[in-house]
């Protein structure tokens, strides 16, 4: 027999029977296993399912909740709508209405518009404007505030002032050195010039050499006398050319205003 055998065994009598004793010391636990058993299966079958039921019931009722009060949304909304339609016609002719009113009293009035437009008009003029200021609104600041805006007018004055010299240092340095390219390029674009004319004289003179080579090649017979004066035809032609164009280039020079 095992040790636990012998501990949940009872002793007995020589009898054969179960001492009183013992059947009370085995009886509290065997109450309170009977209690745990009863506690689980009433929480199983009642309070597991009434709590199930009690959930279910409180998201059904949060649901039917929401529905209501959207549904008494959307039904309120739909019934403002055409009150709201209706207040924004009568703002819209108010408006309009309005409007045409304004206009026939500018019709009706055209001096008096007349003179609104022209003191508008002033009034966007910023030395109208300040003069108003100064004589009207300016008359009641003290001499103090006056003093302290004027001297916050002086120190804007002075950044501005700075500023303008920093850029106009910087632009009159730039006029500097284009103006010392300029006259750069313009002696350079002189002494070009002179170059052209002087080459062009050269191919003048070569000009009349070749045309003169020619008339006598017109005296000599023979096919080598023809062949030399086309030849030479062709180096005429080819210096006609290139003196024209220096020609235009030396008078295009001249038009700028510089001596050639």
């Amino acid at each position: 027999m095992s040790e636990d055998e012998k501990t949940l065994t009872p002793p007995t009598t020589k009898t054969g029977q179960v001492p009183e004793s013992s059947i009370t010391s085995a009886s509290p636990s065997k109450d309170k296993s009977d209690k745990a058993d009863k506690t689980w299966h009433s929480y199983i079958s009642e309070d597991l399912p009434r709590t199930v039921q009690q959930s279910t019931d409180s998201a059904l009722r949060s649901a039917r909740s929401f529905h209501h009060s959207s549904s008494t949304h959307f039904r309120t909304l739909r019934d403002f709508m055409p009150q709201l339609g209706s207040q924004y016609r009568t703002y819209e002719d108010a408006f309009f209405l309005k409007i045409k009113d304004e206009l026939t009293k500018v019709r009706e009035n055209p001096a008096v518009t007349g003179g609104i437009a022209v003191a508008v008009g002033l009034l966007l003029f910023r030395g109208p404007r300040r003069f108003l200021f100064r004589h009207t609104l300016g008359r009641f600041q003290s001499e103090e505030a006056q003093f302290i805006r004027a001297e916050k007018n002086v120190k804007e004055l002075n950044l501005s002032v700075d500023l303008m010299k920093k850029e106009s240092g910087k632009l009159l340095e730039r006029a500097a050195l284009a103006e010392k390219e300029m006259k750069h390029g313009q002696i350079d674009l002189m002494n070009a010039g002179v170059q052209i004319q002087t080459l062009a004289r050269s191919v003048h003179k070569a000009e009349t050499k070749a045309t003169d080579l020619m008339d006598l090649l017109r005296e000599l017979p023979g096919r080598e006398a023809l062949k030399l004066r086309a030849e030479v035809a062709s180096v005429a032609s080819h210096l006609r050319e290139q003196r024209i164009a220096m020609e235009k280039k030396i008078m295009k020079i001249s038009d700028s205003g510089l001596p050639v």
